[in-house]
């Protein structure tokens, strides 16, 4: 039997990579004999750069950038068999590089992508696709727009910091600068989000309490990055603050709309670049997981993506997470055919974590060997049809 193993990302425990080698462990215990084919994925935020390097064999680059503080770091991205860069905004500019004491969105901004992007570009990669999940960020994309050569000055002609801090009253942006070969890049943004950059539903007031943002800010942050998003727009004579995505960490997905980029689902971009559907045709059974499935689940992210696409092919789906909440249900109508928390009794969150692979494999090969009973009963089903 071919059973093929696609997990996202246990937040906090286990990489997809280490997830996948947990559901095949589970699946050999229940069918020693079985392929097992391990597909790591994920949907455009962290992690995404791993899964695709480990699925496609492709090439790491590693470079020398800034994080969302504007300190040094060391992050990459990956260069699959295509010449496609794949970039991820955790990598440079995520939140979790920076400790809660620490968090300031006046001060953060995502230079440190712009530098991954401006990179790609420099080493003559044309299509390239970013991933904006899990950025510290929420600066309407400036920082990025900075490093790739935009600048931004007040109404007295001082050079000011991409940052939102110092754009609050920015009169004028500069793009003579801006670096040419964005003017035949193809670049796709994977966003699972469909927030506007402003507004009550926008990045600010939607994700800028998880970053650090308190309840007295967001109202004066929110009028900075419209102020800030209006000023760019009018440089770059183009409307993209209201448009679905524009929202996506904190603003980067504005910043890259007004670049000409496209934006896609970061689960269909990751299943296409490791040519998932090709896999489905031999697959008997598809494994998948997070570590919490619950209603957003169902809005896009990994497993319903994975989901969608066996259902397709006529292949059962089983999924796999750390938990199971009561919005997970809308999944069988997306294709789940059955769902399974590791955890298989009282145990506090911590314990489950730390223990996540050994529990997350003991899922598994109950989940597989419950499969192979109704199989094997179907299978005998139609050895009787066909014998009488």
């Amino acid at each position: 039997m071919h059973f093929l193993v696609a997990p996202d990302s246990f937040k906090g425990s286990l990489t997809s990579a280490r997830a996948a080698q947990a559901f095949a462990l589970g699946v050999q215990r229940a069918c020693p004999k079985a392929n097992i084919l391990q597909l790591p994925i994920a949907d455009g935020g962290e992690g995404t750069v791993a899964s695709l390097l480990q699925a496609t064999g492709g090439e790491m680059v590693n470079v020398d950038v800034h994080d969302s503080l504007s300190r040094p770091i060391r992050a990459g991205y990956v260069v699959l068999p295509d010449g496609t860069a794949v970039l991820e905004a955790a990598s440079a500019v995520g939140l979790n590089l920076v400790q809660p004491a620490d968090r300031n969105l006046w001060q953060a901004n995502s230079r440190g992508l712009g530098e991954l992007l401006l990179h790609a570009l420099e080493r003559g990669h044309r299509r390239i696709i970013v991933g904006l999940g899990g950025s510290g960020t929420n600066d309407a994309g400036i920082g990025l727009l900075y490093a790739l050569g935009a600048r931004f000055y007040d109404a007295a002609g001082r050079s000011l910091a991409p940052t939102p801090a110092a754009c609050q009253d920015v009169a004028r942006v500069d793009l003579a600068n801006l670096h040419p070969a964005l003017q035949g890049a193809d670049i796709w943004a994977a966003c699972d989000v469909a927030n506007p950059l402003c507004g009550t539903r926008g990045a600010t007031f939607v994700y800028g309490p998880q970053k650090g943002a308190t309840a007295a800010e967001l109202p004066r942050l929110d009028a900075a990055l419209s102020h800030i998003a209006s000023t760019v727009e009018q440089a770059f004579a183009r409307s993209c603050q209201t448009l679905p995505g524009a929202g996506a960490a904190g603003g980067i997905g504005f910043a890259l709309l007004v670049l000409g980029a496209q934006f896609a689902r970061g689960v269909d971009l990751v299943l296409d670049a490791i040519d998932f559907d090709l896999h489905l045709q031999t697959a008997d059974l598809v494994l998948t997981g997070e570590g919490c499935t619950d209603e957003q689940t169902c809005f896009g992210k990994a497993v319903a993506g994975v989901a969608a696409r066996a259902k397709a092919a006529g292949v059962p789906v089983i999924c796999i997470s750390g938990a199971v909440l009561e919005g997970a249900k809308g999944l069988y109508d997306l294709g789940v055919s059955a769902m399974f928390s590791i955890v298989n009794g009282p145990i506090s969150a911590q314990d489950a974590m730390e223990q996540a692979f050994s529990l997350t494999a003991n899922a598994a090969e109950m989940a597989v060997r419950a499969f192979l009973a109704g199989y094997q009963r179907t299978q005998g089903t139609m050895r009787d049809t066909m014998n009488s």
